[in-house]
C-alpha cells in the first residue's frame, strides 16, 4: 500500500469516529436527564406551558427525535451552527468559534513546542550519555518536573508574576494578561499576529499558561526519549555502522536520532489530546478567552446546545491530531503503511 493509500484509508476510518462521537454527544445532551428547553427558561417561565413549548420549538425539540438528530447532524456537518441561547445571547456560533479558537490553538502550539523543545533534547542527551552525571541530573529534573502538580505550578507563576512581572528581562505586564469575564474579544489579540509587535505580544501573553499546560508533557517526553535512545543505541545495525567506520555525528543524526523519534510520536500526540482538555482549566485560570474557556462558560450557564457544538469542535481537533500522527509516522518511518505491497 502506498503512502497516499495508507493516509486515505486512515482518513476514511476517521469518518465513523466523528459520527459516533457526535451521536453520543447528541444523545447525552438532548436525550439525557437534563432538559435543554428548561435551561432557557427562568423559574417563573418554567411553570408556563406555553413558554416551555416555545423553548422546545426554538431548539427544534418539538419534532421526532430521529428528525431532530438528522437536522442537528446535518447542521454540524455543514457548519451551520446557528446562534447561542444563553451565553452571549443571539451571537453567531460560527463567529464565536472563529474568535475564540485561534487563542486555544496558539496556546496549544506553544505548550507542545515548550514540551518538545525541552523534554526531547534532554531525554536524548541523557540517553546518549547514560550513567553519567548529566544523565542523573537530567533524569532527576525530569522526575521532579513530571511530579510537579500543574495547579501548584500555576499558583506559583501567578504569585511570582503578580509580584515581579519582569522575568529574565521580559516584561510580562501581568495586568494586561487578564480580560474582563464578559469580554468577547479576549486575550491575546490574534488579529495583529501577522505583525512583529502583535506576534511578540500574543506569545508573551500565553507563555505562562503554555508552561503550565506543557509541564507534565515535558518530563514524560524526556523519560520516553531517554529510553528510546538507549534502545536504539543497542540495536545491531548501530554496531554494524560503527564497524563500518561511520562517524559519531552521522551515526547519531542519520541512524539513532530518527529511529528514536518513532516511539515518541504517539507520546507527543497523546499529550496534545491532554492539551485539549487541559485548556479548559488553564484558560479559565489565566484569563485567556479560548475555546476551552468558552466551553466552561457554556457548561456552567447551561447553554447545552453550545456545549454540544463545542464538543463537535473538540472531536474534530482530536481526529485531526490523530491524522497528523499518521502523517508524521509515514515521514519518519517510510515502512509505515507498506504492509502487503
Amino acid at each position: 500500500m502506498s503512502r497516499l493509500g495508507y493516509l486515505t484509508k486512515r482518513l476514511a476510518m476517521a469518518v465513523p469516529v466523528v459520527w459516533l462521537g457526535t451521536t453520543v454527544t447528541w444523545f447525552a445532551i438532548f436525550m439525557g436527564p437534563i432538559d435543554p428547553a428548561s435551561r432557557l427558561l427562568s423559574e417563573g417561565q418554567m411553570r408556563n406551558p406555553a413558554a416551555y413549548e416555545a423553548a422546545q420549538t426554538q431548539l427544534g425539540l418539538n419534532q421526532p427525535p430521529l428528525q431532530h438528530y438528522v437536522d442537528w447532524l446535518t447542521n454540524l456537518l455543514t457548519f451551520d451552527l446557528g446562534q447561542t441561547w444563553l451565553l452571549y445571547e443571539g451571537s453567531n456560533v460560527n463567529a464565536l468559534i472563529l474568535d475564540f479558537l485561534p487563542r486555544t490553538l496558539w496556546l496549544g502550539l506553544w505548550s507542545v513546542l515548550i514540551a518538545v523543545a525541552i523534554g526531547v533534547p534532554l531525554g536524548f542527551y541523557a540517553g546518549l550519555h547514560s550513567n553519567s552525571l548529566s544523565d542523573y541530573l537530567a533524569s532527576f529534573g525530569g522526575i521532579v518536573w513530571r511530579a510537579m502538580p500543574n495547579f501548584w505550578l500555576a499558583i506559583m507563576l501567578l504569585a511570582v508574576l503578580s509580584i515581579s512581572p519582569t522575568v529574565l528581562g521580559i516584561d510580562f505586564q501581568w495586568e494586561s494578561l487578564f480580560v474582563p469575564i464578559d469580554s468577547i474579544s479576549g486575550s491575546p489579540d490574534m488579529s495583529r499576529l501577522g505583525t512583529v509587535d502583535g506576534f511578540l505580544a500574543a506569545t508573551k501573553k500565553v507563555l505562562p499558561a503554555a508552561l503550565v499546560l506543557g509541564s507534565a508533557s515535558m518530563g514524560n517526553e524526556m523519560r520516553i526519549g531517554r529510553t528510546a535512545m538507549l534502545e536504539v543505541r543497542n540495536e545491531e545495525y548501530v554496531d554494524f555502522a560503527k564497524a563500518k567506520g561511520v562517524s559519531d555525528r552521522v551515526l547519531v543524526w542519520k541512524h539513532i536520532f530518527r529511529n528514536a523519534l518513532v516511539p515518541l510520536i504517539p507520546i507527543i500526540t497523546s499529550e496534545a489530546f491532554l492539551l485539549i482538555g487541559g485548556s479548559v482549566l488553564v484558560e479559565t485560570v489565566f484569563g485567556i478567552n479560548g475555546i476551552g474557556y468558552l466551553f466552561y462558560q457554556a457548561a456552567i450557564q447551561g447553554d447545552l446546545p453550545l456545549v454540544g457544538t463545542l464538543m463537535y469542535v473538540f472531536i474534530l481537533m482530536t481526529v485531526g491530531i490523530n491524522l497528523i500522527q499518521d502523517v508524521l509516522y509515514t515521514i519518519i518511518d517510510p515502512r509505515v503503511g507498506l504492509e502487503g505491497s
